[in-house]
């Protein structure tokens, strides 16, 4: 699985962080970062983390 963030989407809103906290978090400056290839273990989470997205910057592939 690969985690894809269309950064130019996102606003740091920081639901993902919630729904999928070891794989997404905020830096010092309060900006998005994430794990581009987690373990397969954590897709539901992903997957719940592109859904609670407010302006859909996350996809899935693979």
């Amino acid at each position: 699985m690969k985690v894809v963030v269309d950064m130019n989407k996102c606003q740091d809103h920081g639901q993902c962080v919630f729904a999928a906290p070891d794989v997404f978090s905020m830096d010092e400056n309060g900006h998005l970062v994430h794990v581009s290839d987690p373990d397969d273990a954590l897709r539901e989470e992903v997957e719940e983390a592109a859904d609670v997205c407010p302006l859909q910057a996350i996809r899935i592939e693979g």
